[in-house]
């Protein structure tokens, strides 16, 4: 068994989408100081790093994250790895072949260089998924999606992607970093903090193979 942790480190460093808070950790009680413990205090978005986007998010009748099914968050998931397109496409993925009976993919694309480079700022060239390629999902079974940029859309383009997805109930994971992940079939395991009424939150993510 061997088990590849896919989520982005939270730091400083990190890089947000524009206009989101940046992150923030301050340690407040020190012991060189006198104090009896260290402890550290952390301000940001939920949609910083590796994360999961709530249906409220983009629908303002939309469950928060604390109501994600925990079955959909874990289980058997597959990798696709298209590192030569610029945009996912209902016609890209028609030709990729995706297994039959997959309810939860995770696509590899260019993006993940970015953080085998540890980019520290924002990169609106990121790849994303269209709106048929939203539509073509959704209609091929797919319960989970998960995608190694900020955002399952093309920059400036959030909306109409997001809302065909979270309107069929798909679970959104966001800032994946599969840089050292090959194509094929894995567990995955992914838990976001429970936090109630929110249109997101930050989530720890696992791969596990045999």
């Amino acid at each position: 068994m061997h088990i590849y942790d896919i989520s982005l480190p939270i730091s400083p460093n990190l890089p947000s989408w524009p206009g989101d808070p940046r992150v923030m950790i301050e340690r407040v009680a020190k012991i060189e100081e006198g104090a009896n413990a260290n402890l550290s205090r952390m301000d940001m978005g939920v949609h910083t790093g590796t994360h999961v986007d709530a249906p409220f998010h983009f629908l303002t009748d939309g469950k928060g994250v604390e109501h994600l099914p925990l079955d959909v968050l874990i289980g058997r998931a597959y990798v696709l790895n298209l590192p030569d397109v610029d945009i996912i496409t209902a016609s890209v993925l028609e030709q990729t072949g995706i297994p039959p009976r997959t309810h939860r993919l995770l696509i590899k694309t260019r993006n993940s260089q970015y953080w085998a480079r540890g980019e520290r700022d924002f990169q609106i060239g990121f790849v994303g998924i269209s709106t048929d390629g939203a539509e073509f999902l959704v209609n091929s079974g797919i319960k989970l999606i998960g995608v190694d940029s900020l955002s399952v859309a093309p920059y400036k383009q959030s909306r109409p992607t997001h809302e065909i997805l979270l309107k069929a109930n798909v679970v959104i994971v966001e800032g994946l970093d599969l840089s050292e992940i090959a194509q094929g079939h894995y567990m995955l395991y992914c838990l976001p903090l429970k936090l109630a009424g929110c249109d997101g939150a930050p989530a720890r993510a696992i791969l596990v193979s045999d």
